[in-house]
């Protein structure tokens, strides 16, 4: 989870033409002269309206700066708390906790982006009733795919991704947002579902649609659903990890499959890994190896898949020499 730090206030000066996305409205473009339309105040202003909505609907927002942290520094950044003391989470009766001061208060919110008034965008704290949010954060930066993983996840256990709430990044990637149960609650990981694949979950959250960063703005999909599916069962089980389940050895039985057909990891998941790291790009190989690698130990197939992984990654062009030393780190991890 991002961690408050110091900020200032946005320069005022002219933003790089390609921090301006595309799809912001006429009013909001840059004029021909060059000088943004768009000043500090007004997306101010923006993420501000952006949060009350999201506070109306039931998500806990905070206000965020341009780099996407949250706004407001902490109050003990100079640490005058006692030393042994506990982190405090709000407790003290101020402001500058991070995701721990997300309200759905309206004048609770409206007094942090006062106290905030360099923050450009919000965040929507995860995990929180009455939503119980999930995001899954499917990545594209650095040369990795998260769509692409996700719909192979998906493949491989045998669950469809129903239509939900999508936000777009300026970087290319999307956030789908997912309701879940009040318990167990879904933490926070990156790349362990799969390569490209972050989710955020209690203690996490997601910057908010409308909110303007250094890289642009975070905007939700066309024809986005008004409100979050229910995440699959079958995805729940991935993000939750039955308790006590030990690695080298068959996981518990899914607590949402039908004990009677599911027996652990099916021919199909199988199958489903070594198809992974066959479409690996450039700049995942490794990446994608050790991932499947690491589910397939998990699953207690570590040495039967082991071959067929390896020829996968041969398949993309990795070095044999390279792709055995991942599986072997795979093995020890």
């Amino acid at each position: 989870m991002a961690m408050p730090r110091r900020h200032t206030a946005p320069s005022t000066g002219t933003p790089a033409a390609a921090e301006i996305p595309e799809d912001l409205p006429a009013g909001l473009r840059p004029t021909p002269g060059g000088t943004p339309a768009i000043g500090p105040a007004d997306a101010h202003r923006t993420a501000l309206a952006h949060a009350l909505l999201a506070a109306e609907r039931g998500y806990a927002v905070i206000p965020l700066t341009r780099t996407k942290l949250p706004a407001i520094r902490s109050p003990h950044r100079d640490g005058h708390d006692r030393p042994g003391t506990p982190p405090c989470r709000g407790a003290c009766g101020r402001l500058g906790h991070g995701v721990h001061d997300a309200s759905t208060d309206p004048l609770t919110v409206r007094r942090m982006f006062a106290a905030a008034p360099w923050a450009t965008g919000y965040g929507i704290a995860c995990g929180r009733p009455p939503h119980h949010l999930i995001g899954v954060d499917l990545d594209t930066k650095n040369g990795a795919d998260g769509r692409t993983a996700l719909r192979f996840v998906a493949e491989a256990h045998g669950f469809p991704l129903p239509p939900t709430v999508t936000v777009l990044t300026p970087s290319g990637g999307r956030h789908l947002w997912f309701t879940g149960p009040p318990v167990p609650p879904v933490g926070n990981s990156a790349g362990r579902l799969a390569p490209g694949i972050d989710i955020r979950g209690t203690g996490g959250y997601l910057v908010g649609p409308g909110s303007l960063t250094t890289r642009g703005r975070y905007v939700l999909a066309p024809g986005t659903p008004r409100r979050p599916a229910p995440a699959p069962r079958a995805l729940l089980a991935l993000l939750t990890p039955p308790p006590g389940a030990a690695r080298r050895t068959p996981p518990h039985p899914d607590p949402y499959a039908d004990p009677d057909t599911d027996t652990g990891t099916s021919p199909q998941q199988a199958a489903a890994l070594v198809r992974f790291v066959r479409a690996s790009p450039r700049g995942q190989r490794n990446a994608r190896l050790f991932w499947a690698a690491c589910r397939a130990w998990e699953s207690g197939l570590g040495p039967e898949l082991a071959e067929r992984l390896l020829a996968a990654a041969l398949h993309t062009g990795l070095p044999a020499d390279e792709a055995r030393a991942t599986l072997a780190s795979a093995a020890r991890h």
